[in-house]
């Protein structure tokens, strides 16, 4: 019988590289156990085969930042129907082309620093990283969004003017942003320091019903052709 051991110290015997080396070997998803990744390194073996990749690199692990197209309907904080649900395995897109390599740890501990209301849908940040937490945080009123709305109902004299600037709410005067009719029924909002939430009601200010609200574009990270309910990888070089 052999004594288990734990698998950082297995892979320091095997590779013969430092204890360090051997944790990053393990959580960069390089080691197999019987034919299985684990990314544990206090994970405890005896008799099992344990492989380490050919290719293997001992990095360390970096925070990932992904993006989510929100369906309607779902919270992007916790709550009843909570978006981060459908950030598994099996719906991150196939058409992912950052590079990144996916690890289970990749789905643990994710934080949405910027909600959407939960009727609409759209881009959805999660991330790790708290540089980018600080960013879509402390920062985001230097960061431009950009959203589709669908309405309808009858636009007010000067309504479009109104919406680009000039609306009052408790007394407040919401800044200036860029709102243009994309067709009959579908307006584009771009803005920096207006929340998604505060589009329904200028709408309804100058006669308009919101049908559907979507996210396009936060800062320099676009939705592109991410299909609904399925994430990407931001690329170690992507920018928001």
């Amino acid at each position: 019988m052999t004594e288990p051991l734990r698998l950082d110290k297995h892979i320091t015997a095997l590779a013969g590289c430092s204890r360090r080396e051997a944790q990053q070997y393990i959580e960069g998803g390089w080691v197999q156990v019987d034919g299985n990744v684990v990314e544990e390194p206090q994970f405890m073996v005896d008799t099992q085969v344990v492989e380490l990749d050919p290719a293997a690199r001992p990095t360390p692990a970096e925070p990932i930042t992904l993006v989510l197209h929100k369906p309607a309907g779902y919270d992007s904080d916790a709550g009843a129907n909570p978006a981060s649900a459908l950030v598994t395995a099996l719906t991150r897109t196939a058409d992912d082309a950052s590079g990144v390599r996916p690890l289970r740890r990749h789905l643990h501990r994710l934080t949405s620093p910027l909600s959407l209301p939960t009727g609409a849908s759209g881009l959805l940040i999660f991330t790790q990283d708290w540089r980018v937490v600080r960013k879509l945080t402390e920062d985001v009123s230097r960061i431009e969004q950009e959203f589709v709305v669908d309405v309808e109902g009858t636009l007010i004299p000067n309504g479009l003017a109104l919406l680009n600037h000039g609306l009052r709410f408790n007394n407040y005067a919401m800044p200036p942003i860029k709102v243009s009719w994309q067709s009959e029924q579908r307006l584009r909002f771009a803005f920096k320091v207006l929340r998604p939430t505060q589009i329904e009601p200028m709408c309804n200010a100058v006669g308009l019903t919101v049908l559907a609200m979507k996210c396009l574009r936060v800062g320099r990270i676009p939705l592109a052709k991410l299909p609904p309910g399925q994430w990407r990888y931001l690329a170690p070089h992507d920018r928001i």
